[in-house]
């Protein structure tokens, strides 16, 4: 099996509570952000996918965004 990223070192999650959702936000090196995302972000909506299809123990819905250290 071949990593996703390149730099698994690199990876970080942190989660933050909004109104509506409990959001994920996921960080990667600026080099592996493209490698997350995919070509027309299939890979990013099959990571999604995964995630939201996960039993919950929050009280609210799940969200996670991929942030791109450069916006």
């Amino acid at each position: 099996m071949t990593p996703l990223v390149n730099e698994p070192d690199a990876i970080q999650i942190s989660r933050r509570e909004t109104e509506s959702f409990m959001e994920f936000d996921l960080r990667v090196a600026d080099a592996d952000v493209g490698r997350v995302i995919g070509k027309q972000g299939r890979i990013a909506q099959a990571i999604r996918t995964i995630v939201y299809s996960v039993r919950s123990p929050y009280a609210k819905r799940v969200r996670l965004n991929i942030v791109d250290q450069n916006s």
